[in-house]
């Protein structure tokens, strides 16, 4: 997917007003001079090429930068840099962009997927080996087996939108991340999951501020009443795996040539904002019913 020139003006604009008021907001707390020169890239236009980069379906930022955004966006982009440069422009962005993503996700609409997908940093082989995630990343399991980094946590609503997400290492319980008031505190009406948010004090911790937790049963517990349209739902959180599955292999939020720790999170957090600028979502149809039917399940 290419991404057309007024898209991509419509993303800078965007990026360029938050900027606009980080700096401002920024320079009200900093002490000291502030400096003089300022790059040749605006740091708006650093990360709407890497939004950019994410939108496009490319697999090498310097092969991007190099030879499409150099040759061929030179009529948006006037003002380039060396690619080392870039990488180092990229770096700084780190904190403006991922404010910037709070602002890209989407509002409650009352119905809500939660799902965790692993991020690896390297092939299983080369664990041992790995030196740039030493000490940060660790050793998880997931339903594809153990894997080496990280694990995305998302929640997006009905119509394919991403209302939060939290990045922990991998060995974290996906329950845990539900515990933080801060990442459900936008969320309301109900919370499908997966079999792996089973909790029954997460449950009512979660009913206690207005969030109803549901979420299927193992073959080893007693069947529970529930309400058809909640069977449903749960029948339909292939959504949220749909998601991930774009945010890997469209986004590229996933791969394994990270040189940094900063690095990494560039790519991630630039990956999800990409996701939030699609035109098209994974979404379900949903035409609310009152009944008063149950379900066994």
């Amino acid at each position: 997917m290419t991404l057309s020139d007024a898209k991509i003006t419509e993303i800078f604009y965007l990026i360029d007003e938050f900027c606009n008021e980080f700096e401002q907001t920024i320079k009200k707390h900093t002490l000291g001079k502030q400096p003089k020169k300022k790059p040749i890239m605006s740091c708006s236009e650093v990360i709407a090429l890497m939004i950019v980069f994410h939108s496009g379906g490319y697999r090498n930022m310097k092969h991007f930068y190099c030879f499409y955004v150099q040759k061929h966006m030179t009529h948006l982009f006037p003002k380039t840099v060396s690619y080392n440069r870039f990488v180092e422009l990229m770096q700084a962005a780190t904190l403006p962009m991922t404010l910037f993503s709070k602002t890209c996700m989407g509002e409650s609409t009352g119905i809500s997927f939660i799902d965790s997908t692993p991020i690896r940093v390297c092939k299983n082989k080369r664990i041992k080996r790995n030196k740039v995630f030493k000490g940060i990343a660790e050793l998880g399991k997931s339903t594809m087996g153990y894997f080496f980094g990280f694990k995305l946590h998302l929640v997006v609503n009905d119509k394919g939108e991403l209302l939060n997400f939290v990045i922990t290492k991998g060995n974290v319980d996906d329950r845990e991340p539900l515990k933080n008031k801060r990442f459900v505190n936008e969320l309301k009406g109900k919370l499908y999951a997966d079999k792996g948010y089973l909790s029954k004090d997460l449950a009512n911790l979660l009913f206690l501020d207005g969030l109803h937790l549901i979420t299927s049963i193992r073959n080893n517990m007693k069947n529970v009443l529930m309400e058809m349209k909640d069977k449903i739902m749960l029948r339909k959180r292939s959504v949220i795996e749909t998601i991930n599955d774009e945010l890997k292999n469209m986004c590229q939020v996933e791969h394994s040539r990270h040189r940094s720790f900063t690095n990494f999170i560039n790519n991630l957090i630039s990956g999800l904002i990409a996701y939030t600028f699609f035109p098209k979502k994974p979404a379900i149809k949903y035409d609310p019913i009152e009944t008063n039917q149950m379900a066994i399940f």
